[in-house]
Protein backbone atom coordinates (compact mmCIF):
# COMPACT_ATOMS: atom_id res chain seq x y z
CA UNK A 1 0.00 0.00 0.00
CA UNK A 2 2.84 2.39 0.86
CA UNK A 3 4.47 1.73 -2.56
CA UNK A 4 1.19 2.46 -4.35
CA UNK A 5 0.79 5.74 -2.43
CA UNK A 6 4.35 6.82 -3.29
CA UNK A 7 3.78 5.91 -6.95
CA UNK A 8 0.56 7.97 -7.02
CA UNK A 9 2.33 10.92 -5.41
CA UNK A 10 5.17 10.68 -7.94
CA UNK A 11 2.71 10.62 -10.87
CA UNK A 12 0.75 13.59 -9.49
CA UNK A 13 3.95 15.59 -8.94
CA UNK A 14 5.18 14.82 -12.48
CA UNK A 15 1.88 15.93 -13.99
CA UNK A 16 1.80 19.11 -11.93
CA UNK A 17 5.32 20.03 -12.99
CA UNK A 18 4.68 19.18 -16.65
CA UNK A 19 1.44 21.16 -16.98
CA UNK A 20 2.87 24.70 -17.26
CA UNK A 21 5.27 23.73 -20.05
CA UNK A 22 2.61 21.86 -21.97
CA UNK A 23 0.11 24.70 -21.59
CA UNK A 24 2.15 27.05 -23.75
CA UNK A 25 3.16 24.63 -26.47
CA UNK A 26 2.89 26.30 -29.91
CA UNK A 27 2.33 23.01 -31.76
CA UNK A 28 -1.07 22.91 -33.43
CA UNK A 29 -3.07 25.14 -35.77
CA UNK A 30 -3.30 28.90 -35.27
CA UNK A 31 -5.46 31.61 -36.83
CA UNK A 32 -3.82 34.91 -37.83
CA UNK A 33 -5.01 38.17 -36.30
CA UNK A 34 -7.09 38.95 -39.42
CA UNK A 35 -8.53 35.42 -39.40
CA UNK A 36 -7.64 35.01 -43.08
CA UNK A 37 -4.75 32.59 -42.60
CA UNK A 38 -4.29 29.38 -40.63
CA UNK A 39 -0.83 28.04 -39.87
CA UNK A 40 0.06 24.64 -38.41
CA UNK A 41 3.08 24.58 -36.10
CA UNK A 42 5.08 21.38 -35.75
CA UNK A 43 8.60 20.31 -34.83
CA UNK A 44 11.18 20.54 -37.61
CA UNK A 45 14.52 19.39 -36.30
CA UNK A 46 15.45 21.41 -33.21
CA UNK A 47 13.09 24.21 -34.29
CA UNK A 48 9.37 24.78 -34.63
CA UNK A 49 7.99 25.56 -38.07
CA UNK A 50 4.68 27.05 -39.16
CA UNK A 51 3.22 25.92 -42.48
CA UNK A 52 0.19 27.58 -44.09
CA UNK A 53 -2.80 25.21 -44.14
CA UNK A 54 -5.46 27.73 -45.28
CA UNK A 55 -5.41 31.26 -46.65
CA UNK A 56 -7.87 33.72 -48.15
CA UNK A 57 -5.11 34.62 -50.62
CA UNK A 58 -4.57 31.76 -53.07
CA UNK A 59 -1.15 32.43 -54.62
CA UNK A 60 2.23 33.66 -53.45
CA UNK A 61 2.05 36.47 -56.01
CA UNK A 62 4.26 38.96 -54.10
CA UNK A 63 7.19 36.58 -53.67
CA UNK A 64 10.49 38.27 -54.50
CA UNK A 65 11.47 35.16 -56.49
CA UNK A 66 9.43 35.45 -59.71
CA UNK A 67 9.58 31.67 -60.19
CA UNK A 68 7.58 31.18 -56.96
CA UNK A 69 4.82 33.72 -57.62
CA UNK A 70 2.41 31.17 -59.07
CA UNK A 71 2.64 28.66 -56.22
CA UNK A 72 -0.21 28.03 -53.83
CA UNK A 73 0.26 29.52 -50.38
CA UNK A 74 -1.06 26.33 -48.81
CA UNK A 75 2.02 24.29 -47.94
CA UNK A 76 4.41 27.25 -47.73
CA UNK A 77 6.57 27.31 -44.60
CA UNK A 78 5.84 30.74 -43.24
CA UNK A 79 7.56 30.64 -39.84
CA UNK A 80 10.75 29.03 -38.55
CA UNK A 81 11.64 29.55 -34.88
CA UNK A 82 14.08 28.22 -32.32
CA UNK A 83 13.64 28.39 -28.53
CA UNK A 84 14.83 31.60 -26.86
CA UNK A 85 13.76 31.45 -23.22
CA UNK A 86 10.56 30.45 -21.47
CA UNK A 87 7.56 30.56 -23.85
CA UNK A 88 9.69 32.53 -26.32
CA UNK A 89 11.23 31.79 -29.71
CA UNK A 90 13.18 33.70 -32.36
CA UNK A 91 13.73 33.11 -36.03
CA UNK A 92 12.20 34.17 -39.33
CA UNK A 93 8.73 35.07 -40.59
CA UNK A 94 7.73 35.10 -44.25
CA UNK A 95 5.12 37.77 -45.02
CA UNK A 96 3.36 36.68 -48.21
CA UNK A 97 1.56 40.05 -48.36
CA UNK A 98 4.80 41.78 -49.33
CA UNK A 99 6.94 38.77 -50.32
CA UNK A 100 9.64 39.49 -47.73
CA UNK A 101 11.16 37.46 -44.91
CA UNK A 102 11.76 39.18 -41.57
CA UNK A 103 13.67 38.40 -38.41
CA UNK A 104 11.13 37.80 -35.74
CA UNK A 105 10.08 36.74 -32.30
CA UNK A 106 7.25 34.62 -31.02
CA UNK A 107 5.93 34.52 -27.47
CA UNK A 108 3.02 32.72 -25.87
CA UNK A 109 1.43 34.68 -23.02
CA UNK A 110 -1.16 31.89 -22.67
CA UNK A 111 -1.98 28.47 -24.10
CA UNK A 112 -4.37 29.97 -26.69
CA UNK A 113 -2.62 33.25 -27.53
CA UNK A 114 0.54 33.78 -29.56
CA UNK A 115 2.32 37.07 -30.27
CA UNK A 116 4.39 37.25 -33.45
CA UNK A 117 6.69 40.19 -34.21
CA UNK A 118 8.53 40.79 -37.48
CA UNK A 119 11.39 43.27 -37.30
CA UNK A 120 13.66 45.34 -39.55
CA UNK A 121 16.77 47.44 -38.89
CA UNK A 122 18.16 44.98 -36.36
CA UNK A 123 14.97 44.99 -34.31
CA UNK A 124 14.53 48.77 -34.14
CA UNK A 125 11.19 48.66 -35.92
CA UNK A 126 8.83 45.75 -35.28
CA UNK A 127 5.26 44.99 -36.17
CA UNK A 128 3.30 42.55 -34.02
CA UNK A 129 0.18 40.47 -34.35
CA UNK A 130 -1.72 38.34 -31.86
CA UNK A 131 -2.83 34.95 -33.13
CA UNK A 132 -5.30 32.56 -31.51
CA UNK A 133 -5.32 28.79 -31.37
CA UNK A 134 -7.66 27.29 -33.96
CA UNK A 135 -7.79 23.76 -32.52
Amino acid sequence: MKTLTLFGLAVATTLALASPAAANDPRGTWRSQSGETRVRFADCGNQICGTIVASAQARDDKNQDAALRGRSLVGVRMITMRPNGTNAWQGTLYNFQDGKTYNGRMTMPSANSMSLSGCVLGGLICRSQTWTRAN
